[in-house]
C-alpha cells in the first residue's frame, strides 16, 4: 500500500523502449512512438491519481535529431497532434506544461504551439508536466552557465545557477524511472538528479502498466533518503 505522505514530489521518467517494442511485435518504428505518447498521458494520470505534482517526460533527446528523416518527421508530427488534440483536456484537468530542451531546433509552427500551451495552462496548479523535449543535460548546463555570462557575473551560487535551467522552478526529481531495460540516465538532468533514486525497469514503454508505477512508488517509499547526511 502507498503512504500518501511519502508521494514524491517529482518524478523524472526517461521514455524508452519504444521502436524495440514494436520490432519484436513486427510493427513500424512509427507505432511504437505512437503507442508511447499514448502512454505518457495515462502515466501523467496515474501520477495525479497518488498527488503527484510534478512529472519530467523524457520525450526526445538532442541526440535524437539524427535519426533518419522519415523518423524525426513523424515524431514532430506526433508532437503536432499531440499538442493539438490534448491541450483542452490539460487545461481542464489543472495540469500546467512546460517544455523544457533546445526548442529552437523545432519548426516553427511547433515553437509557436509550445509556447501557447505553456501561456494557456500556467495558471494551473494541480500538476506540472514538464516535456523535456530537443533535451540534453549538458546543454542545459552550457546554456545557464552563457545566460550567466550575458548578465555579466562573474561568481553565482547554486541557486543562481539552477534559476537559468530549463527546469526552473520545478523541484528536483525525488525519483527517476528509465523503461526498456538499459540501466543509465543518457544526459537526462545531470545537475538535478544528484539525489534522486533511481528506478530501472526491463519494461518497453508501451508496455508500462499503472501496476509496476505503484509497485515503484512502493519500493521508492522503503528507501532511506539520507541525501549526504
Amino acid at each position: 500500500m502507498l503512504d500518501k505522505t511519502k508521494i514524491p514530489m517529482c518524478i523524472g521518467v526517461i521514455i524508452d523502449g519504444n521502436r524495440r517494442w514494436a520490432k519484436e511485435k513486427g510493427l513500424p518504428s512509427f507505432e511504437g512512438h505512437r503507442r508511447g505518447y499514448g502512454k505518457v498521458k495515462e502515466c501523467a494520470g496515474w501520477a495525479k491519481e497518488v498527488g503527484v505534482k510534478n512529472l519530467i517526460m523524457y520525450t526526445l533527446s538532442t541526440e535524437n535529431w539524427n535519426r533518419s528523416k522519415e523518423e524525426v518527421s513523424y515524431l514532430l508530427d506526433l508532437f503536432r497532434t499531440v499538442l493539438k488534440e490534448e491541450l483542452d483536456e490539460l487545461v481542464k484537468g489543472n495540469t500546467r506544461v512546460i517544455f523544457a530542451g533546445e526548442l529552437s531546433r523545432f519548426p516553427k509552427d511547433l515553437q509557436k504551439m509550445m509556447r501557447e500551451s505553456e501561456e494557456k495552462t500556467k495558471s494551473r496548479t494541480e500538476q506540472t508536466l514538464v516535456i523535456a523535449a530537443s533535451y540534453g543535460g549538458r546543454a542545459e548546463i552550457v546554456h545557464a552557465a552563457n545566460a550567466l555570462l550575458k548578465k555579466g557575473k562573474s561568481s553565482v551560487s547554486e541557486k543562481d545557477f539552477s534559476q537559468y535551467l530549463w527546469t526552473a522552478g520545478v523541484p528536483d526529481p525525488d525519483l527517476i524511472i528509465r523503461t526498456g531495460g538499459e540501466q543509465r540516465l543518457s544526459n537526462f538532468l545531470p545537475w538535478q538528479s544528484i539525489y534522486s533514486e533511481l528506478f530501472f525497469s526491463p519494461t518497453y514503454w508501451p508496455d508500462f502498466s499503472k501496476e509496476e508505477f505503484f509497485k515503484i512508488l512502493e519500493d521508492y517509499q522503503k528507501r532511506s533518503r539520507r541525501m549526504g547526511v
